[in-house]
């Protein structure tokens, strides 16, 4: 058959434009809401959100054209070609329906992200292509079995039930076997983890081997047996590789990609997507001498990193920053976690010294009192402006004095400032 016959008779032609403007109008907020500036890895994830949609496209266009084929008795005719080579023509249109629909929320979500020129991500694009094919080949197979008006919209709703409920379901694991979770890839300082995709790309292909073998031997015994064991095989990989991650298929981005500088002190260390590093660095530096100047101890190294090593703190920015919440970022990696008595529930009295310590950190480190205040609260905000009224030597004795009681479920905190109420 002519490549002309097959993509004027294909369904994919007629549905391409509206899965394009379906994926580019219905789903162009959210491809671009949270999508991380500069960064490649993030702007694939987030155009994976597409995917249920795009697939479930797919394997309804598959559908029909494995109804047509069988209502139109093509494999009871002697043929010179066997029956994956009857699919395959008819199937090419819809696969690549599909990768242009994902090219079109790549475009939509990269625009958003204003990344420079380079390349997305090909693990995540692998596991979405894989998913495409699994999907497609599906939906040819249930074209083959079911009556022609029922073949296109079982095929349409099992196909996003299957891509897109998984995500809410409260075994973990099983999101990975559909590609789910990919789209909350991925902050400045993390990269998907390699176990969601494999999970993803395993299952995908043992579905789609399956279904090649129905197609080519059919539905009897033997195909059926073998067809079910690779699926369930599929299940089984999936569930030795992502049993363990969370709901955020997530790891901490490699530190070889940061940038440092170490001409003046202290040494600050920024992912390349930063925009204008000379002005974070000196502002990250500015705020740093505040804090040192107020007693407050800081390592030698203000890093992006997701887990900063000992002797570093965390800047906590995103690359796309703005000069005031830089000083927001280094107070940021200064603020003390809950100990494990009080994420176990025990009671944790100094829970209520949280909030003005960080607000007086934020502060010391020249975040606006407005701002303190809207962030912490107004409350907290009074309170630790009224503790940097106080001498150097009290201010710090005040912040060391509550920094030690949030470390224990024990210590009531100090909160109250002497001679200025609290």
């Amino acid at each position: 058959m002519l490549l002309r016959t097959v993509v004027r008779s294909s369904p994919a032609t007629l549905l391409l434009p509206l899965v394009a403007g379906f994926v580019f109008l219905a789903l162009g907020d959210d491809l671009s809401a949270w999508v991380t500036p500069h960064y490649w890895p993030s702007v694939t994830g987030s155009a994976a959100f597409a995917l249920p949609f795009v697939a479930a496209a797919c394997a309804a266009a598959a559908a029909w054209e494995g109804a047509r084929l069988t209502k139109g008795h093509v494999f009871d005719q002697p043929t010179v070609r066997g029956p994956l080579a009857i699919a395959f023509p008819v199937l090419l249109p819809v696969l690549a329906m599909g990768l242009l629909g994902i090219l079109v929320a790549l475009l939509t979500s990269a625009t958003a992200a204003d990344v420079p020129l380079g390349l997305p991500d090909f693990g995540i694009l692998a596991a979405v292509a894989a998913m495409l094919v699994a999907h497609t080949l599906v939906g040819y197979v249930l074209g083959r079995v079911l009556p022609r008006v029922l073949a296109a919209p079982v095929a349409l709703i099992g196909s996003f039930f299957i891509g897109a409920y998984p995500a809410s379901w409260s075994v973990i694991w099983l999101r990975y076997l559909v590609g789910g979770g990919l789209s909350n890839c991925c902050s400045i300082d993390t990269s998907v983890d390699p176990r969601a995709l494999a999970g993803t790309i395993i299952f995908a292909t043992a579905v789609a081997g399956a279904s090649l073998l129905l197609i080519y031997r059919g539905g009897k015994a033997v195909p059926l047996t073998v067809a079910f064991t690779l699926v369930a095989g599929g299940v089984l990989g999936t569930w030795l590789f992502a049993r363990d991650l969370g709901a955020d298929p997530l790891r901490a981005r490699a530190t070889d990609a940061l940038v440092c500088d170490d001409t003046e002190q202290p040494k600050v260390c920024l992912w390349p997507e930063v925009e204008n590093p000379q002005m974070v660095r000196r502002e990250a530096r500015v705020a740093a001498a505040r804090l040192t100047t107020a007693g407050v101890q800081l390592p030698g190294t203000l890093t992006m990193a997701a887990h900063p090593e000992p002797g570093e703190l965390k800047l906590g920015i995103a690359p796309a920053v703005s000069k005031a919440d830089i000083a927001e970022g280094v107070a940021s990696g200064l603020l003390p976690s809950p100990p494990e008595c009080a994420l176990k529930g025990d009671p944790y009295p100094a829970a209520v010294a949280a909030g003005p310590l960080a607000a007086w950190l934020y502060a010391t480190a020249g975040v606006p009192d407005e701002a303190v205040a809207g962030r912490f609260g107004t409350q907290e905000g009074s309170l630790a402006k009224k503790v940097r009224q106080l001498a150097p030597g009290k201010q710090l004795a005040w912040y060391q004095q509550n920094r030690a009681a949030l470390a224990s479920c024990h210590t009531p905190p100090p909160l109250k400032v002497s001679g200025g109420g609290g």
